[in-house]
C-alpha cells in the first residue's frame, strides 16, 4: 500500500510547489515597477528581479527547502524573461527539434534520436500564453481566426505552431533550432555530410555564380546547407534574402533581408513570396536567395536566374534529384499560367545548373547524397548527371545508416564556367573511385 501512495504524494507536492510558483509570480507581476524597469537591460534587470523574487520567498508562508526555492526563482525569472518551461531544453546546445504535443507531451531530438522529456506546460493556456510571447515578438498572431503560424526565436530557430480547434490535443509546436552558433564547414566535413573533394566542387560553384537548387526532405539539413554554402559568397555582392520566418545566418555585410507577411485579421494586407520576388528583382541583386520555394514564386525565381541574377540559390523539398526536377516542373504551374510542359522544362534547363541532395539517413546521419549537373534539354526531357553521389551500404549495429561517398568519373560541362571564374580544381577531383566511407 505504502509503494502505491507514494506517486500520489509526489504530484500533490508538484500541485503545491506549481500553486506556490502561480503565487509568487503574481506577486512579482503586482511589486514591479514597469517604469523603474524600462530603464534597465539584459542581465542587470535579471539580478535586480532575483532579488526581488529571493525576497518574496521568504515573506511567503510556504515550507520550501534550499533546492526547492532555487527552483522557484529560476521558474519565475524563465516565466518573466524567457519562454517558461521552454528555457531549460533551450539551454541545451545538443537539443536540434524541440517538439510539443500538448501541454504534457514534449519531445526532443538530441545526436539523432528522438526523445522524451520531464518538461511539462501547466496546462493548455499557459503553453498558449508562451506561444503567443514567440510570435507577437516577430509581428504575428496565433488565435481562433488565425489557428498556424510560422515565427522565430531570437535565436534564429524556426518555429511553427498550432493551435485548437485544428490540433485536437492542445497547442502543438515545432522548434526547429539553429543556435546563436551554426555550424560551419569544419563542422559538417567533421560529421561526414560531404568529402573535401565535394566541397571544392560546391566553392567552386558558388564562386563561379552558377545557379544552385539544394534538395531534401524535412529535416534533412537543406537550411543548414544553404548557410554553409552561402560564406563563399563574396562580400562585394549586394544579396536579397526572402523568406518565410527568416532564419538564414548570412555573414556578409551588403545583405538585404525580406520576410513574408501574413493577412490581418480582415484577412488584408498579406505579403506573399511572390510579390517578394518581383520586388527585389528592382532592387539591384547580384544574388537573389530564397529560403524555400514552395509554389508559385518557382516561377519568378527561374526568370531571375535567367535573366541575369546569376549565382542565386534556394532549397525546396524533393527526394531525389529527379524528384527535385518534378517539383520544380509542379510549383511552376501553381504560378496559375498555363505554360506548355516543354516551356517549363526549358526555362528549368536554362536557370538551373546544379542539384544538391541532402538526406538525412536512418539513425539521423545527414548526408549529401548527390551533387547533379542539370545538362540541359535532349528532346522533351532535361537530361541530368550525377557528379558525385553518395551509396548506402547498410545499418550498423548501432543502428545508423552507413555507406560510401562514390565518384562517378564525369567532368562537369560547366568547367569552363569554373576556370573562366579563375577556380582551378585538380584533374584528379573527377576520376572514378570510392573517395570515403561515411
Amino acid at each position: 500500500m505504502a509503494t502505491r501512495s507514494m506517486p500520489g504524494k509526489a504530484d500533490s507536492r508538484q500541485d503545491q510547489f506549481e500553486e506556490i510558483k502561480t503565487r509568487i509570480h503574481g506577486k512579482l507581476v503586482d511589486k514591479l515597477d514597469l517604469s523603474r524597469v524600462g530603464d534597465m537591460k539584459g542581465d542587470a534587470l535579471r539580478r535586480e528581479i532575483r532579488v526581488v523574487i529571493e525576497h518574496l520567498c521568504d515573506a511567503d508562508d510556504a515550507l520550501l527547502n534550499r533546492q526547492e526555492r532555487e527552483r522557484i526563482v529560476d521558474e519565475v525569472l524563465d516565466e518573466t524573461f524567457g519562454l517558461g518551461p521552454l528555457e531549460l531544453i533551450l539551454k541545451d546546445p545538443k537539443v536540434s527539434d524541440i517538439l510539443i504535443n500538448g501541454p504534457k507531451s514534449i519531445y526532443v531530438e538530441k545526436g539523432g534520436q528522438m526523445q522524451k522529456t520531464d518538461v511539462e506546460f501547466r496546462d493548455g493556456k499557459h503553453l498558449l500564453q508562451i506561444i503567443d510571447r514567440i510570435v507577437s515578438k516577430v509581428g504575428r498572431r496565433v488565435d481562433e481566426t488565425c489557428p498556424m503560424v510560422d515565427a522565430r526565436l531570437e535565436d534564429g530557430s524556426r518555429v511553427n505552431a498550432i493551435i485548437p480547434p485544428l490540433a485536437l490535443d492542445g497547442a502543438a509546436v515545432s522548434i526547429r533550432r539553429f543556435g546563436s552558433n551554426p555550424l560551419k564547414l569544419e563542422d559538417l566535413l567533421n560529421y561526414k555530410a560531404f568529402t573535401p573533394e565535394m566541397v571544392m566542387l560546391l566553392e567552386g560553384c558558388i564562386k563561379a555564380r552558377l545557379n544552385c537548387i539544394i534538395a531534401g526532405g524535412t529535416g534533412s539539413g537543406k537550411t543548414t546547407l544553404l548557410n554553409t554554402l552561402s560564406s563563399f559568397i563574396g562580400h562585394s555582392d549586394r544579396i536579397v534574402t526572402i523568406e518565410d520566418a527568416a532564419e538564414l545566418q548570412l555573414q556578409q555585410d551588403h545583405v538585404v533581408r525580406l520576410e513574408t507577411r501574413p493577412p490581418n485579421i480582415e484577412g488584408n494586407g498579406a505579403v506573399s513570396a511572390t510579390d517578394l520576388v518581383k520586388n527585389a528583382l528592382r532592387m539591384r541583386p547580384e544574388r537573389i536567395i530564397i529560403g524555400e520555394c514552395r509554389g508559385g514564386e518557382t516561377l519568378d525565381m527561374l526568370q531571375a536566374m535567367n535573366t541575369g541574377h546569376d549565382g542565386s540559390l534556394t532549397t525546396l523539398h524533393a527526394n531525389t534529384p529527379r524528384d527535385a526536377i518534378a517539383r520544380l516542373e509542379t510549383m511552376v504551374m501553381m504560378a496559375g499560367f498555363e505554360l506548355p510542359v516543354k516551356a517549363i522544362r526549358q526555362q528549368i534547363a536554362g536557370a538551373v545548373d546544379v542539384l544538391i541532395q541532402a538526406n538525412r539517413l536512418q539513425g539521423g546521419p545527414r548526408r549529401v547524397t548527390a551533387i547533379t549537373e542539370v545538362v540541359g534539354m535532349e528532346q522533351d526531357t532535361i537530361v541530368l548527371q550525377d557528379i558525385y553521389k553518395f551509396e548506402q551500404k547498410g545499418i550498423g549495429e548501432d543502428g545508423k545508416a552507413y555507406g560510401t561517398f562514390e565518384c562517378s568519373g564525369v567532368r562537369p560541362t560547366f568547367m569552363d564556367k569554373l576556370e573562366s571564374a579563375g577556380v582551378r580544381l585538380p584533374s584528379s577531383a573527377f576520376r572514378e573511385r570510392t573517395m570515403m566511407q561515411a
